[in-house]
């Protein structure tokens, strides 16, 4: 990924691949420190006034724009791009509320940092590929039912927004107790098969560790209290 030099290109090609539509590598972005996958509903409160100005040309132009996921304060070379549904709220000041939706991954390219009369920066482009679909769906139900015993292990209440059957990695990967860094290394893995692979290996690592972590809780409530137990028969 390399920086856009303004020197290389004049106004008109800057302004061109900004404005025309039928221009699929350019986007204008909004780098944020998450992930998001394809299919994910994201609510966003705007306050900045350069993405205040993105969104409100995305909006009444009804444009995409990226949101490449930002790790330890550098822009990373993944993203999503996502479509405005519908803005909730705009407040007196030009805030607003929006919901959005991912659409499909892309892989940055170079970053146009400065656009004539834009606040806001944006990026060239490339959509690879992506296999998606249900993958293996025996592999996606054992990962399902491995995600609701972490759940209940952590003790929490979360029910996915879709019936079992219809559940691909995307929609289960932030259920499933990944980092920042591990969600992105997802983010770049282009083929279901890889993804539901991923997310087994990372079940399989956590869930011993939160079960043995529960026992050890459990033993340390009994420490200090009084013990029903049963005597143990055995030869002196």
């Amino acid at each position: 990924m390399k920086l856009y030099n303004p020197e290389e290109h004049d106004c008109a090609f800057v302004l061109n691949i900004v404005w025309t539509n039928t221009m699929t590598n350019f986007v204008p972005i909004f780098p944020l420190g998450i992930v998001v996958y394809p299919g994910e509903q994201l609510n966003l409160h705007i306050f900045e006034p350069r993405y205040k100005q993105l969104i409100s040309e995305c909006v009444a132009e009804k444009k995409l724009f990226g949101i490449p996921t930002v790790l330890e304060n550098k822009l990373g070379e993944w993203g999503t791009l996502v479509r405005i549904k519908s803005v909730s709220k705009v407040y007196d000041n030009g805030e607003m509320d929006i919901e959005t939706e991912g659409i499909s991954i892309f892989k940055v390219l170079e970053v146009v940092k400065s656009i004539p009369d834009k606040l806001y920066s944006g990026a060239i482009v490339h959509y690879p590929k992506n296999i998606e679909g249900r993958g293996n769906a025996e592999l996606m139900q054992k990962l399902i039912s491995s995600i609701r015993d972490l759940h209940k292990l952590l003790k929490l209440d979360k029910a996915f927004k879709k019936p079992d059957e219809l559940l691909i990695s995307y929609d289960i990967a932030h259920h499933a107790g990944l980092s920042l860094q591990e969600e992105y290394e997802l983010l770049g893995l282009m083929h279901e098969l890889q993804r539901q692979e991923y997310l087994k290996r990372h079940l399989a690592k956590v869930l011993p560790v939160l079960a043995e972590m529960e026992q050890l809780k459990e033993k340390v409530k009994l420490n200090g209290h009084f013990k029903n137990l049963s005597s143990l028969d055995f030869e002196l």
